[in-house]
C-alpha cells in the first residue's frame, strides 16, 4: 500500500445502478465508467442511508446515519461539531470539496476542507448567515457570457437547474468541476490529497446536451415500468397514482411515449458523468498518480424513472435506494472483482480511512470493509439499514402524498437478499429480492413469512438501540 494514498470520492446525483454496464446494462455508452469498473471492486448491492440528497450526503461525509448526523431532511446544515471525512484525515492531506454540498451554507468553505468550489444558489433562504457570496459556478458562468434566468428563494437572479442543463457539455456542472479537479490534481503531486467531486448529473430536469443519445422507443425497460404498486404502502400507491396525471419537464405523463422520452434523456445525462470520469482518469495517469489513488464512485440515491409508475426517489425500492458503488484500490486489485452480499453507504467513510492507514473515530457508526476487499471475509451476513424521517422535506405533489410522507419508516436489506420496510402508520412491506427483484409482490402479510418478518424487525430494533434511533416501529 502506498503511504499515504490519495482519495478521490466521486458523488454523482440520483444515478440508478442500471445506468452502468457492470450492473448489467449492455447498451449504455459509458466507456470511461466501464474502464473504472473494470479496474474496481464492484459492490453488487450497495444501499443509501436515506434516499434523498441531504441525509444521504451527510452519511457519505460522516459515516453516521441521518438520525445521528442530524440532517434528516433536505437543506439542513451539518452541525459544526459533527466531523466530516476531511476533519478525520490528518493535516498532511490537502483536502478539497468541489461541487454540491447540500449540507448548509453551500457557498462557503467548511468542515475541514482546504479548498472549496461551490455550485449551488438554490438554498440561499436556508443559509445561517446573511450576505454569503454567490457560488463559484455562478461567477464562472457570468465570466463566460451567460446571464442568470432563474430566481433564488429570496428573489435573487441565479442560474436555475433547467438553464444549466440546457447548456453545452463544456458548461455542465461536471465539466466545470473537472476543470478545477484537473488543476487540483496537478498542483498536489507532492502531497497526499482528498478530493470530493460532487456533481448534480444525472439529477432531473430530464433534459441536457445528450437528449438524442438514446431512442426512447428502443430503450429497454423492466416489468415494473409504469406498473402501479398494488399491495404496497399507501405512500407508494399515492405516488404511483400521482405521476401519470402530471406534466413533468414539458411532458404530459398520460402515455408511455412521454415516460420513455424522459427516461431516455435521463440516461443521456449519464454521459456527462462519463465524460468527467474520463478526464479524471486521464489527469491521474498523466501525473503518475493513478496507482497511488483510491477512487470511490457512488451517488447519493437513485431515480425511479417510471418504474412502479413513479419519478424521483424517497422510496426503498431498488431503483431509488440501491446505488452504484465502485472502489478502485490498485494495490489490492487492478481487475474487476464483484462483491456479493450487502454494503451500506455508512461504511464508505471508515473504509476510506482504513485504506489510508488512518484510525476510525469511535463515534463513526459505519465499519471498515477493507477486510472484504482483501478477501478476508464477505458481505453475505451484512445488512444495510435505511430510514425515512418524514415531516419537513417539501411539497411532494399532492395532499395525500404530503400527509403520508410525514410518517417515519425504517428498512433493512439483508445479505440473503430480503428487504423489510416498516412503518407504524402505513402498510409495511416485505420483498424477496431473490425471486422478485422488481419488488412487485409484497409478502408482509403472508402467514408463512411471519417469523422472517420478526427476525428482520429484530435486526432493525437492535440497530436502533446501537445508534440511538427512536423512530416508532409497528408490532410484528
Amino acid at each position: 500500500m502506498p503511504n499515504p494514498p490519495n482519495i478521490l470520492l466521486f458523488e454523482s446525483d440520483q444515478q440508478r445502478t442500471d445506468t452502468m454496464a457492470c450492473y448489467g446494462n449492455d447498451w449504455i455508452k459509458s466507456p470511461n465508467l466501464n474502464r473504472l469498473a473494470d479496474e474496481s471492486f464492484v459492490f453488487e448491492n450497495a444501499y443509501v442511508t436515506q434516499a434523498v440528497c441531504t441525509p444521504a450526503r451527510g452519511s457519505l461525509m460522516t459515516g453516521l446515519y441521518p438520525h445521528s448526523h442530524g440532517c434528516m431532511i433536505n437543506r439542513t446544515k451539518l452541525a459544526d461539531e459533527i466531523k466530516s471525512l476531511a476533519e478525520m484525515l490528518p493535516d498532511t492531506y490537502r483536502k478539497a470539496h468541489f461541487g454540491k454540498w447540500h449540507l448548509g451554507d453551500d457557498s462557503v468553505k467548511q468542515h475541514g476542507f482546504d479548498e472549496w468550489i461551490s455550485v449551488e444558489d438554490d438554498h440561499r433562504d436556508k443559509y445561517t448567515q446573511p450576505g454569503l457570496p454567490f457560488s463559484d459556478y455562478y461567477h464562472w458562468m457570468k465570466e463566460n457570457g451567460f446571464e442568470p434566468e432563474g430566481t433564488s428563494p429570496i428573489g435573487e437572479p441565479i442560474f436555475g437547474l433547467r438553464q444549466r442543463y440546457e447548456c453545452p457539455p463544456e458548461f455542465q456542472l461536471a465539466s466545470y468541476l473537472a476543470n478545477n479537479s484537473e488543476r487540483f490534481i496537478r498542483e498536489n503531486k507532492e502531497q497526499p490529497w482528498l478530493l470530493v467531486f460532487s456533481t448534480f448529473e444525472p439529477h432531473p430536469p430530464m433534459t441536457g446536451p445528450y437528449n438524442d443519445m438514446y431512442d426512447p422507443d428502443e430503450l429497454p425497460v423492466g416489468p415494473a415500468f409504469l406498473e402501479q404498486p398494488e399491495g404496497a404502502s399507501l405512500f407508494n400507491r399515492a405516488r404511483g397514482a400521482h405521476y401519470p396525471n402530471k406534466t413533468v419537464d414539458d411532458e404530459k405523463l398520460d402515455n408511455e411515449a412521454a415516460w420513455r422520452k424522459l427516461r431516455a434523456r435521463y440516461f443521456g445525462n449519464v454521459k456527462i458523468i462519463d465524460d468527467a470520469i474520463g478526464r479524471l482518469l486521464a489527469v491521474l495517469e498523466e501525473t503518475g498518480q493513478l496507482d497511488n489513488t483510491v477512487i470511490a464512485f457512488t451517488t447519493d440515491h437513485g431515480e425511479m424513472a417510471g418504474d412502479h409508475s413513479m419519478l424521483e426517489k424517497r422510496a426503498f425500492y431498488e431503483e431509488s435506494a440501491r446505488v452504484p458503488m465502485l472502489m478502485r484500490v490498485p494495490w489490492l486489485s487492478k481487475s474487476q472483482k464483484k462483491l456479493d452480499g450487502v454494503f451500506g453507504h455508512v461504511d464508505v467513510v471508515p473504509t476510506l480511512l482504513d485504506l489510508a492507514g488512518q484510525p476510525v473515530p469511535d463515534e463513526v457508526e459505519g465499519v471498515s470493509q477493507v477486510g472484504v476487499l482483501k478477501g478476508d471475509g464477505d458481505l453475505s451476513e451484512n445488512a444495510a439499514f435505511m430510514e425515512w424521517n418524514g415531516i419537513g422535506d417539501r411539497n411532494l405533489g399532492n395532499p395525500l402524498i404530503n400527509l403520508m410522507a410525514t410518517l417515519p419508516w425504517r428498512c433493512v436489506a439483508t445479505g440473503d437478499r430480503w428487504k423489510l420496510n416498516l412503518c407504524a402508520g402505513d402498510q409495511s412491506e416485505l420483498f424477496d429480492l431473490n425471486t422478485d427483484p422488481h419488488e412487485q409482490t409484497n409478502l408482509f402479510n403472508e402467514p408463512e413469512h411471519r417469523d422472517r418478518v420478526r427476525r428482520m424487525a429484530a435486526l432493525i430494533r437492535l440497530w436502533q438501540h446501537e445508534t440511538g434511533d427512536t423512530a416508532p416501529l409497528p408490532d410484528v
